[in-house]
């Protein structure tokens, strides 16, 4: 596609896109017509404006969610499950424009963005099948005078706060579980990427989501929007991912009320490659590990601990294939890795990488900011990075890969285990037992064995430690928005 084609393309999905509060069912502007600025991390240009909600705005979308919630909870499940359906197939439909509008807007590749609208419109399907497996129970009591009646009722009015990440697989993992249970919610997506969730928002519109049942509220000032939201007694639920800090901000605010909460936070994956392994192999997967999206995902490998008998056949062939790694914008099909998501992101990368390189770490590849327009930074290897260096116990979220050597298996996993966090580990190895003792002592929600890629909307998705709390995704999700009842019932028998 020539350049001008495809500047006529973006200019076309720019100008259809849906900028405004979406709120009962309606598009409407923030209160005295405010807007911020939306920009593509490639080019530091503006996209386009969208409104800047108030906190009166977030006090009316929470409004709407609470009055729908009277008669969407009471929807039949088969209903609520075939909007699901139909939402699903309308965001496969529209593949190419939600690829390209999260390439404009978050900087990955079309191929990635593509990726990820498969992956997050498996959400909307996966949970308009559980939509109908809500399930209860009904028991004699142990002694027999007693009948136990159980079932699941929805949390109700949800607040969902989603990263800028993955805009619409975070967007989609809250809101189909919520939709599935019966729950109404006020989605407040991230202030750098809110165009997708709005695009997302007009698909749901489309297939027929009642007015209310889904609001949308873009902000520049997102503390300001939500906190007064969290001290609402209205509200009944709160779903955040996002970082920890934030996450530990928002728990305060959700105790003051004993909030449902679901807290998916950051990471600090360690990617361990033990001697028996195939290191061909591990490298692919340390490389899909590491750069999808960019490095920006909370499961990216954030620590490589390789066993010392095969650290430097590991470090080799992979600073070989990072070096080859090309940067650009993500709609250059023959750019490797697009830009980082802003300025300053970047730069706490670099200044990560500059630490370690301080501490004694070598640069092996990479490790510059390359002469571009745009928030971009070169696939890094870094090796003989040591346990107390800045960058082995901190996020990075960037293309960089530090590599320490480890001498033994209860080496490999103390060094693994030795962060504050614990959402998921990788692990290349051919050892089957080896595989089980990793699997029950790694300190983590997921693990991931000779694979680079964990996440999966079948299976439970979150961490331990300051990880988070609950999960997404899988048989689980969709009891992060239900309430369990019981009921007691007298012996049907007495008397007879």
């Amino acid at each position: 596609m020539s350049n001008a084609a495809l500047q006529s393309k973006i200019d076309d999905l720019i100008s259809g896109l849906p900028t405004d509060l979406f709120i009962a069912g309606e598009w409407r502007a923030a209160q005295g017509n405010k807007r911020f600025s939306v920009e593509n991390p490639a080019t530091a240009s503006e996209l386009t404006t969208v409104a800047d909600a108030s906190i009166e705005d977030g006090d009316a979308a929470l409004s709407a969610a609470v009055t729908a919630q009277e008669t969407w909870g009471d929807t039949a499940p088969r209903d609520r499950g075939e909007l699901l359906r139909a939402a699903f197939e309308k965001v496969l439909e529209r593949t190419e424009d939600f690829a390209l509008l999260m390439t404009l807007e978050m900087g990955k590749s079309l191929s990635e963005a593509r990726g990820e609208v498969t992956y997050g419109a498996e959400f909307l399907r996966w949970f308009s099948e559980e939509a109908v497996r809500i399930h209860g129970r009904y028991s004699v009591a142990p002694a027999g005078t007693s009948r136990l009646l159980t079932l699941q009722r929805p949390v109700g009015p949800s607040l969902l706060i989603t990263p800028w990440n993955f805009p619409l697989a975070m967007a989609t993992r809250k809101i189909a579980p919520a939709i599935a249970a019966g729950c109404t919610t006020v989605v407040k997506p991230a202030s750098l990427t809110p165009l997708t969730t709005l695009l997302f928002a007009q698909i749901l519109q489309e297939v027929g989501v009642p007015k209310g049942v889904v609001n949308v509220i873009t902000t520049s000032k997102s503390g300001d929007v939500t906190d007064p939201l969290l001290r609402d007694e209205r509200l009944r639920k709160l779903s955040f991912t996002g970082s920890t800090e934030v996450g530990r901000h928002l728990l305060k605010s959700a105790a003051d009320r004993v909030l449902r909460t679901s807290m998916e936070l950051g990471g600090n994956a360690p990617f361990l490659v033990f001697q028996d392994a195939d290191i061909d192999a591990a490298v692919e997967g340390a490389l899909i590990a590491k750069l999808r999206n960019i490095g920006e995902a909370c499961t990216a490998a954030n620590r490589f601990l390789v066993h010392k008998s095969v650290h430097a056949e590991f470090t080799r062939k992979l600073t070989d294939r990072m070096a080859e790694k090309s940067t650009g914008p993500g709609t250059d099909e023959d750019a490797d890795l697009g830009p980082l998501i802003s300025e300053s992101e970047r730069d706490k990368v670099h200044d990560l990488v500059r630490a370690a390189q301080e501490a004694g770490a070598k640069l092996k590849t990479g490790g510059g900011v390359p002469n571009k327009t745009g928030w971009f930074y070169e696939p890094t290897v870094l090796a003989d990075v040591t346990a107390n260096s800045p960058i082995f116990h901190q996020e990075i979220f960037g293309p960089v890969a530090p590599i320490i050597a480890f001498s033994d298996e209860a080496e490999g996993i103390r060094l693994a285990n030795d962060t504050e966090m614990g959402l998921v580990a990788y692990a290349y190895t051919r050892d089957s037992a080896r595989t089980l003792r990793l699997a029950e002592k790694l300190d983590v929600g997921m693990v991931g064995i000779n694979t680079g890629i964990v996440s999966n909307p079948a299976a439970p998705f979150g961490g331990v430690k300051q990880s988070g709390i609950g999960r997404e995704g899988g048989f689980e999700g969709i009891e992060e928005y239900l309430e369990t009842k019981y009921v007691g019932l007298p012996d049907p028998n007495a008397g007879n």
